[in-house]
């Protein structure tokens, strides 16, 4: 199997889509911002080409990881040691009958969204607590994340098919 690089960088992007959208001072921004105590003119301050080129490359390492999250057809590649040419005929047939089975937008975003709930929500409100932030800042911040990885998985599974 082969990594669908336009679908990890496709899936990166849209990232900061929603980012442009989520953060906005009309939807979470506002509360974004008094949750986490970060003013106007500090926000201006920042180098954003720096900060959406950074959030870009992480979205990738997470657009990677949730390839093989949402396309079951890479289990079966890992199990022959990802090497085709060494597969015995039994992975040919398997992948022959099953190498498209469950890849589409909708299958990708459900375990997106499953990922988000049980691995992005759990990791940023173990942060928050330790950090002393609200409830309200682990529901913008995860809710956030929760919304990106259902959207990327649906990418990356939908787009791989």
């Amino acid at each position: 199997m082969e990594i669908n690089f336009l679908a990890v960088f496709a899936a990166a992007a849209s990232t900061l889509v929603v980012g442009f959208i989520w953060y906005n001072p009309k939807v979470f921004g506002n509360i974004w911002m008094r949750e986490t105590g970060m003013t106007e003119e500090r926000a201006r301050q920042a180098n954003m080409f720096k900060m959406l080129a950074g959030t870009f490359v992480y979205a990738i390492l997470i657009s990677l990881l949730l390839m093989p999250m949402t396309i079951h057809q890479f289990g079966a590649f890992g199990m022959i040691g990802g090497d085709d040419a060494m597969a015995k005929p039994s992975y040919a047939a398997f992948m022959a009958d099953y190498g498209t089975a469950y890849r589409t937008f909708k299958h990708g975003a459900f375990h997106g969204c499953m990922t988000g709930l049980f691995l992005a929500l759990p990791i940023i409100g173990t942060n928050a607590m330790y950090e002393h932030r609200s409830f309200k800042y682990v529901l913008v911040t995860a809710g956030y994340w929760v919304v990106c990885m259902t959207i990327m998985g649906g990418i990356i599974c939908g787009w791989a098919a």
